[in-house]
């Protein structure tokens, strides 16, 4: 291979110098050598030059190197020399190898080629078949042409209406700035010959709208045909019906008009009723109604594509929705809310005294009494604040009791579907400092004046006398009020006027358990 002539011959390509190229491509390679690179370039200098056959034999060359690769492009470029040296039949074989080739990136102009071929040799319906091919290529950037070309193919087939189909799609993928008058002009062609006469004058006047086409003399003749068949129909002969009216006495017979239609005797509408002679409207069944108008409604689902629009609207909506759902499931939302489930908690309780709706399966009988029992009757609660989590939640909250006073609650909840449930309550009740001394809580039960049960009392005691312990722990320690938790030291700002001792936090954790601290 010389080295030299393929970068002279490279060069001369990119200057557009075409003559060169194929000059300097030529010595490139010596006698049984390949070289699919030059004769590449070679064969495309040849196109240029208009020496088709000369090309073709370059491509051909060009492919006998392995090596080389871009086989479908080749057999492409060989298939359209062929078929513009006027060899359609040898152009069948390279332009059905370059769309059996997987690593072509363009297949639809081998499509294309195949199509044009294939009408030359006068098989419309493999040509048809091609062009379809090229027309749902996704790498077809005009797809328009490739149904301009499947509506020629249609017609020539004898069928129309499969013709004014593939038109119309092709109007729906040109933009406006395209030149459309062409498809316009074999839309026309295509309405007169499903007799259609009113929509091919329509679509032929916007063929010629701007003066950029001229009528084929075929397309001319159906044009002119379809102006005199609606032209005929306008200015119809009287028909049988008329003529009888004439020899009553109504209108003057010759034209079938008068000063007075029976049909229309205060002259409103301007117009008679067509003759059932006329018209073909009579003699259509209703099996050929419902047809049309199946037809109709297909078509008119197939341009504006509504369902498919609001499929993905409807499924962009679930998607977002799902979407924010799922964050907020994992923030530690739902519904109900940990806010609303504390409110239930409360409000159940001093309703009637029940708490179960609100409470989670793993609270065994004796802590859910344990935790109504901690909810004085009558309180009114308010959240203070919140920590959630996707699955665990615990809820800061106050309650005013209704003989005055506050009462602090730290409420743990758990996930229960997509809402939240109790699943253990801690009450605080505070001591606060009045006059200087030091006053603690003590039960539920002594916020009231009624005497303790023999049960509450005993509670008091070991209560009392754990407060006893921690207050000496405390007094050794110096400093044990610093490490109590956060909660306990905002309690003895807000407690309650109570008995003497320090703060007691009873713990129900959910298995009928009570810790004190």
């Amino acid at each position: 291979m010389d080295q030299q002539a393929f970068e002279a011959a490279r060069a001369a390509y990119q200057n557009g110098d075409w003559a060169a190229v194929v000059s300097a491509a030529s010595v490139v390679r010596q006698p049984g050598e390949v070289c699919g690179a030059s004769d590449h370039l070679k064969g495309n200098a040849l196109m240029k030059l208009g020496r088709y056959s000369d090309a073709a034999e370059a491509y051909a060359d060009a492919l006998l190197d392995t090596a080389y690769g871009k086989r479908g492009a080749l057999s492409c470029n060989q298939g359209r020399a062929l078929l513009a040296a006027g060899r359609p039949a040898d152009a069948v074989a390279p332009l059905v190898a370059a769309t059996a080739d997987a690593d072509y990136a363009t297949p639809y102009k081998a499509q294309m080629a195949l199509g044009t071929a294939k009408t030359m040799l006068g098989d419309l319906r493999e040509a048809g078949i091609a062009y379809r091919n090229a027309a749902i290529d996704e790498s077809n950037p005009e797809p328009a042409k490739a149904l301009l070309k499947l509506g020629d193919c249609f017609m020539g087939l004898g069928r129309p209406v499969d013709a004014i189909e593939a038109l119309r799609t092709a109007l729906d993928f040109s933009t406006p700035l395209a030149n459309q008058s062409q498809i316009y002009a074999s839309l026309g062609s295509a309405y007169v010959a499903a007799n259609r006469m009113n929509e091919a004058i329509d679509a032929f006047g916007k063929a010629i709208a701007d003066g950029s086409l001229q009528l084929t003399a075929e397309q001319q003749a159906s044009y002119n045909a379809a102006q005199k068949a609606v032209a005929a129909i306008s200015a119809r002969q009287p028909s049988e019906t008329d003529a009888m009216l004439a020899a009553a006495g109504f209108g003057d017979g010759a034209t079938g008009t008068g000063s007075f239609d029976p049909l229309d005797p205060l002259g409103k509408s301007g117009e008679l009723m067509p003759s059932p002679e006329d018209t073909g409207f009579f003699s259509v069944t209703e099996s050929d109604l419902m047809q049309a108008e199946a037809d109709d409604r297909k078509m008119r689902r197939k341009h504006k594509h509504t369902g498919l629009k609001v499929f993905f609207f409807i499924l962009f909506l679930l998607v977002v929705i799902g979407g924010a759902a799922g964050f907020a499931y994992y923030k530690g939302y739902g519904w109900p809310t940990q806010e609303s489930v504390t409110e239930e908690l409360f409000s159940s309780v001093s309703n009637n005294g029940d708490a179960s709706s609100v409470l989670a399966d793993s609270v065994s009988d004796t802590a859910a009494k344990e935790i109504v029992a901690s909810i004085p009757t009558g309180s009114t609660v308010k959240v203070d604040g919140v920590n959630r989590s996707m699955s665990k939640s615990t809820v800061f909250a106050t309650a005013t009791l209704s003989a005055g006073g506050t009462a602090n609650y730290t409420i743990d909840m758990v996930r229960v579907g997509f809402g939240w449930k109790v699943s253990g309550l801690t009450v605080e009740y505070p001591s606060q400092v009045d006059n200087g001394t030091t006053t603690s809580t003590g039960t539920l039960s002594a916020t009231t004046d009624e005497p303790a049960t023999t049960q509450q009392a005993a509670t008091t005691d070991e209560v009392a006398a754990t407060t006893d312990e921690a207050a000496t722990t405390a007094s050794a320690d110096g400093a044990a009020a610093d490490h109590k938790p956060r909660h306990l030291r905002a309690a003895r700002e807000h407690g309650l006027r109570r008995g003497g001792g320090e703060n007691i936090s009873v713990i129900f954790n959910g298995k009928g358990e009570a810790a004190k601290l």
